[in-house]
Parts: structure tokens; C-alpha cells; sequence
């Protein structure tokens, strides 16, 4: 008999909770399967098989909160048991078939057969995620269409629901949730530990830092020019497309350089200056913001940098990143321009000092050499912890990236 325990958690996160369950007692899986997800304040975090054999007792249940390292579940390495999923539960063949109870059809016709225990079928077909999920949203499994084994609802169908032809939105209870009737309708929904987390620590920033924003525009016809020329031979050379995020990373880091106050952070009365550059770069997901960190970014090449973003995209959808790919970082880019967002003032992400925000791409009739042109203007926002940073210190690191994003051999030469 082996332990299966939570993972072992960093000093930054107290505990996790038990999101979902992908085996049952009883269930035979294989080495690595994945058994169980725990949530933290961060990340979810997958525990799985430590071997080949049998999940002989769940300790833990879904939304039980658990500790580092703490028992979560029993397991019998080498033993067989079922082989079905929380998603298709195993049917015991020694088991006597339940009575089938007759029921009055409402039409006043024959009995319909069973009806009841289909009901209940339906419900014990259902995963304890899948149940979960309903709980949340209202919506019954049994107006969604599944994409399961034999056309079983499973927890991304309810996550991105498809209704069948002939249903309408119900509930648990069987009340409609959404009429095309204009019915007045409201769905309430716990806040998950991620999004609790992230709304501490947005407060918490706004509360307990001297920030401020400063803002500039950059004429991105330049870069635009030099993406439609290379970006052929960039993605066939290094098998990655190449977007504006490198080019701009590669141009803060460059700034923070010059302006080592803003690659800084704050340790109670303590600065400390780092001599390294690991910059954030945040992403939405379906979980809320996670800001994973690119390391070194001064010893990255644009293709290296492309390739991890995209990495780290994909991961975050997935719910895959790992708490060590989300500390430790010493500067924060966050792009809104890409949901279309013309300007904003980013919240900075403690312990650090400072956020660039990058915002949508739009022609602007702009003034130059005295003539009236149309251009491909980007607004930037350089939220700073006044405290660290001087207003003096903001405008110019700002000044700097900007004049480096409008001539980017400035960043070849060294200039």
C-alpha cells in the first residue's frame, strides 16, 4: 500500500483545494495517469500515478482543502481493479439489475418503463466534475451535447456547453436558466481560489503602493515594416512566427538597464536591485491572469522569446503552468491591445516596481515635419511604485523603450 499526497507546496502558497477527481475508487489506472487537481492561489497543480495499479481509497474529496504534502489518497501498486473513468463508471456484471418501477405517462398512455431510474442512471452517469460544473452553472447535463465515450457529458463540455436541438438551458431543479422569452434571469458562481487570489492582490497593490502612470505613444510603422519584411524567413528559420511581444521584451529589457530603479523591488524597508532580467508577461485564461516569467530575457534571442511565450500561451489555457514559471519576476509586460483596448492603467504586480501596459494598434493622423500623416500609433502605460520610482526616472525608461521600438537597429547596434 503507497500514500498519494498533495504535491509539495512553495512557502508562498498555504494550501490547495481538490478541483476534480479523475478516477474512483476501485479504478486501475497506469504510471502517470492523472488522478486528481489541486488548486491553488496560482496554478493547478496535477497529481499522478506514482505506478501501475489501484486508487483504493479517496481521502480527500472535490473542494476539501489540503495542506502540502498531505494525504490526499490510498494506492496498491501492481493490484487490477476497474478500468472506467470518473466520465464512463464502471458497471458491475455480478450486480443484480435494479427493479424497473413503473411510471404514468402525463399523455394518459401506456406506463413508461423506468422512468425514475434513468433519471437516477443519468445522474450516476455524470462525474463528480461533471456535477460540480452544474451545480455552478445551472445548466443540466442532460440538454448538453456530449463528446464522450457513447455520448457522455464530460467537464469540457460543460465548461464550453453546446445544447442539444431540442433543449433549452435548464437547471438542476428544472427552472430555465435562459428563455428566448427575455426571461430576467441571474446565475451566481463562487469565485475560485485563482480569482480570489488575483483580486487580493490587485487591492492589496492599489492600497499599498504610491502608484502612478505615465504615458506615451509609439509610431509602430517601423516595426510593423520590418515584421512584413522578415517574417517569412524569421518562421522559417526558427519555426516560430514573429510577433511585436519580442521585440518589445527585448526593448525593455535595454531600458531596465539603463534605469535599474525600475528593474527593482521593494523588501519591507529594503530596495533590492537585480542584476538579472526576468520579465512576466501576462496572460488570460480561463482561470483568471497568470503572469509567467521569461528568464534571462538579456540572453534570449526573439526566436527564443516567441517560443516561450507560445509555450507558456498554451499552458495557461490548459491550466498546466507550473508554480516555478510564475515567481520571480522583476518587471511585468501586459499587452491589452490585443482584446482591443486602446488605453489603460495596469496594476502593478508586487514585490515589483513597475507594469508596461501595450495597448491597441491604430491610425492616427499624426504631425510630421510639418505635414499631416496617417499612422500606426501604439498607446504605452508605465505603471510605477512612486515610492522607488522617480517620476524623472518613469518618463525617461518610457522615452527610452519608445525611441528603441521606433528604430529597432538601435537594439543591433547597441545604440
Amino acid at each position: 500500500m503507497a500514500d498519494i499526497k498533495a504535491p509539495v507546496f512553495p512557502e508562498s502558497v498555504a494550501d490547495g483545494t481538490i478541483v476534480e477527481w479523475h478516477v474512483s475508487e476501485g479504478q486501475q489506472v497506469n504510471r502517470d495517469d492523472l488522478l486528481a487537481e489541486i488548486e491553488t492561489d496560482k496554478v493547478v497543480l496535477e497529481v499522478v500515478a506514482p505506478d501501475d495499479g489501484v486508487v483504493t481509497k479517496i481521502v480527500k474529496q472535490v473542494d476539501d482543502t489540503v495542506l502540502s504534502d498531505e494525504l490526499i489518497a490510498e494506492f496498491e501498486a501492481g493490484a487490477s481493479g476497474s478500468t472506467d473513468s470518473n466520465d464512463e463508471p464502471a458497471v458491475n456484471p455480478d450486480q443484480p439489475a435494479a427493479p424497473v418501477q413503473a411510471k404514468q405517462d402525463t399523455d394518459g398512455g401506456e406506463p413508461v418503463q423506468g422512468t425514475d431510474k434513468k433519471a437516477e442512471a443519468d445522474h450516476k452517469d455524470q462525474s463528480p466534475a461533471v456535477r460540480k460544473a452544474a451545480k455552478e452553472s445551472g445548466v443540466d447535463p442532460k440538454n448538453v451535447e456530449g463528446s464522450g465515450r457513447g455520448g457522455r457529458v464530460t467537464k469540457s463540455d460543460m465548461a464550453n456547453p453546446t445544447l442539444k436541438a431540442d433543449s433549452s438551458i435548464k437547471s438542476d431543479s428544472g427552472r430555465p436558466v435562459a428563455e428566448s422569452t427575455g426571461e430576467r434571469t441571474e446565475k451566481r458562481v463562487p469565485m475560485t481560489r485563482l480569482r480570489k487570489r488575483v483580486a487580493e492582490r490587485l487591492l492589496s497593490a492599489t492600497q499599498e503602493t504610491a502608484m502612478l502612470t505615465t504615458f506615451n505613444e509609439v509610431n509602430m510603422k517601423p516595426l510593423m515594416d520590418m515584421r512584413t519584411k522578415y517574417k517569412a524567413q524569421f518562421e522559417k528559420r526558427h519555426g516560430v512566427r514573429l510577433g511585436f511581444m519580442s521585440l518589445f521584451v527585448k526593448a525593455a529589457t535595454e531600458a531596465l538597464k539603463r534605469f535599474p530603479a525600475v528593474n527593482a523591488s521593494l523588501d519591507g524597508d529594503d530596495i533590492v536591485y537585480h542584476g538579472f532580467y526576468d520579465i512576466g508577461v501576462a496572460v488570460s485564461s480561463d482561470r483568471g491572469l497568470v503572469v509567467p516569467v521569461l528568464r534571462d530575457t538579456d540572453r534570449m534571442s526573439m526566436a527564443d522569446i516567441e517560443a516561450k511565450i507560445r509555450e507558456y500561451g498554451s499552458k495557461a489555457q490548459e491550466g498546466k503552468l507550473g508554480l516555478d514559471e510564475m515567481t520571480g519576476g522583476t518587471f511585468t509586460i501586459s499587452n491589452g491591445g490585443v482584446f482591443g483596448s486602446l488605453m489603460s492603467t495596469p496594476i502593478l504586480n508586487p514585490p515589483q516596481t513597475a507594469i508596461l501596459g501595450m495597448h491597441a494598434i491604430n491610425e492616427r493622423p499624426m504631425a510630421v515635419d510639418g505635414k499631416v500623416e496617417i499612422l500606426p500609433m501604439m498607446y504605452l502605460a508605465l505603471s510605477y511604485d512612486h515610492r522607488m520610482i522617480d517620476g524623472k526616472e518613469a518618463v525617461q525608461f518610457l522615452v527610452t523603450l519608445k525611441e528603441l521600438v521606433e528604430d529597432p537597429t538601435m537594439l543591433l547596434l547597441d545604440l
